[in-house]
Formats: C-alpha cells, sequence, structure tokens
C-alpha cells in the first residue's frame, strides 16, 4: 500500500479552511476541554494537527521534555509558529500526515490528538501510527468530535456528513471516537462523552480520555 501523501490543497481549502478551523477549534467551549486534556502530556509529546498552534497555551512545561507536533496544512503550520513562540515552548512543527509519521517505533511518551480523527484520511491507520511511536509505557491523549450516540442526530449528521466535508476540509461527522481507540488495541481510562452547550447537536457530541495500549 502506498504512504498517504500531503494533499495539494485547492484555493478553498488553501485560504479558507485555516481560518475556519483555527475559528471553530478556538470557541470557549473547545478551549475549556483542551485546557483538561493538553497539561495531561508528559515527557516527549507528539500532536497530530497541531497546526494552529491552539494547544500551545494549554502545556505544563513542568511536564514536558520537547514536543514536535505534525500537520498536513503549511499555512496552519505558518499559524502555529506564532503561538508556540508565545508560550515559549520546546516544539518543533513539521510537515506531513498522521497515516505515515516519520518517527521510530517507541518514540514517545505521549501522542495528543484533539479534533483531528474527523479529518484525517485513514482513521484507523493514524491510530495504528500513534501506537506503533509510543513507548510502551506512553499515552495516547484524545479530545475528539464525532458519531453522537442519539440515533436522530446521528441520521442527521449522516445527511449533512457530504456537505460539510466539502467546506470543513474533509472534517467527518460520523466517525466514532473510544471505540475506534479501543479497536487499535488501546484500553481508555474513563472516558468521557458528551454534547457541548451552545453548539448544534450535528457538531457538537464530543468524547475524551487517556489510552494506554493493552499489554504495555
Amino acid at each position: 500500500m502506498t504512504p498517504p501523501q500531503i494533499p495539494q490543497p485547492n484555493f478553498w481549502d488553501r485560504h479558507v479552511v485555516p481560518r475556519l478551523i483555527c475559528c471553530a477549534c478556538g470557541q470557549p467551549q473547545i478551549m475549556k476541554r483542551r485546557s483538561q486534556i493538553v497539561p495531561q502530556a508528559r515527557g516527549k509529546v507528539l500532536e497530530f494537527g497541531a497546526g494552529g498552534g491552539i494547544n500551545a497555551q494549554f502545556y505544563n512545561p513542568e511536564r514536558i521534555e520537547h514536543i514536535t507536533g505534525i500537520d498536513p496544512s503549511a499555512e496552519l503550520l505558518d499559524r502555529a509558529r506564532d503561538n508556540v513562540a508565545a508560550a515559549q515552548l520546546p516544539m518543533d512543527l513539521v510537515g506531513g500526515v498522521a497515516e505515515a509519521l516519520p518517527f521510530e517505533n517507541d518514540s514517545f511518551d505521549t501522542v495528543l490528538i484533539t479534533f483531528t480523527l474527523c479529518s484525517v484520511q485513514d482513521q484507523a491507520q493514524a491510530l495504528k501510527e500513534a501506537r506503533r511511536v509510543l513507548k510502551p509505557d506512553g499515552q495516547l491523549l484524545f479530545l475528539e468530535h464525532g458519531a453522537a450516540p442519539d440515533p436522530g442526530v446521528h441520521l442527521w449528521q449522516r445527511r449533512v456528513e457530504p456537505i460539510w466535508k466539502r467546506i470543513a476540509g474533509g472534517c467527518h461527522l460520523t466517525r466514532p471516537i473510544a471505540d475506534a481507540v479501543r479497536a487499535q488495541g488501546f484500553h481508555v481510562e474513563n472516558p468521557t462523552g458528551e454534547y457541548m452547550p451552545k453548539t448544534p447537536r450535528i457538531l457538537g457530541w464530543v468524547e475524551s480520555g487517556v489510552a494506554i495500549a493493552r499489554g504495555a
């Protein structure tokens, strides 16, 4: 199988989608949840979808040795650099896709994934790569939106998703979250799931948790 390549964006994806992502993913309800999950990162950290640098303000410097952020969007990585500099983090930003990470096995203590699994090309492969690069005692931290548990809401997610993907940079509404993590051999500790207030339910179901590789 040919490894996924960094997609070549059209005008909309290059100039409009980065602004939409930074705006939508920086809403107060989302930032509140980021502030709860990101500080749990420790040691050598790999952050999926680091473009924009939205998480930079929430890392706990006393727990961090080094952070590597990866994102396929050059535009979002450019936006991230100012936030990383302002937070004075020991962080490198690289272009790439989550499905084909350019890192050795057992390289990181933490993999952080926030609002990224919705838009990767292959969710299962991205999670396989996360497990591959994690050390045996490493942790996967996730905060994602996805498939709602209520049949009525899920039905509308399926109806809206084809249009939504086109305007939101390939963002899916119907992907499972914690179940997808478990399917790749992780044990999810204390998972949470809820609808964010003041958010349309088709967009507002979020799950978060800490996942440890089974047998680690």
